[in-house]
């Protein structure tokens, strides 16, 4: 259960930096504050749409995200590196072959600093 919660982690930040990339391209075209209205309104649609369907009932509703499944299961130290971990790598992946029509800027060892910091903290015992 460990792998599958760091695994969902990971996946969430790689959506996050989907998400800014299409938000950038969105912004430039429709502008920031309605590229910001329709993010948030269309993420507590589907919010509640979650809720609606898969939550069980309780007196106070929370928001299903998997970052608070993965950190009751492997600790919010692992569950936040996952997630900036996914993010950096899709980020990279984003920039490097220019999807969702941003411009690529190739990958370089210059860029090498930001993902080795998430490498070491992975690396770090947990206290």
């Amino acid at each position: 259960m460990t792998i599958v919660m760091i695994c969902l982690a990971v996946l969430g930040g790689a959506l996050l930096s989907i998400q800014a990339a299409i938000n950038g391209q969105l912004g430039g075209k429709v502008g920031v504050f309605r590229c910001d209205f329709l993010t948030f309104v269309l993420g507590a649609v589907v919010t509640a749409l979650l809720i609606f369907f898969f939550e069980p009932p309780h007196t106070l509703c929370g928001v299903p995200y998997i970052v608070i499944m993965a950190v009751q299961r492997i600790g919010t130290a692992v569950t936040t590196v996952a997630v900036i971990f996914g993010q950096l790598a899709m980020s990279m992946l984003i920039d490097n072959f220019g999807w969702l029509g941003n411009a690529a800027i190739a990958f370089s060892p210059g860029r090498l600093p930001g993902r080795g910091a998430v490498l070491y903290l992975q690396q770090q015992p947990p206290e």
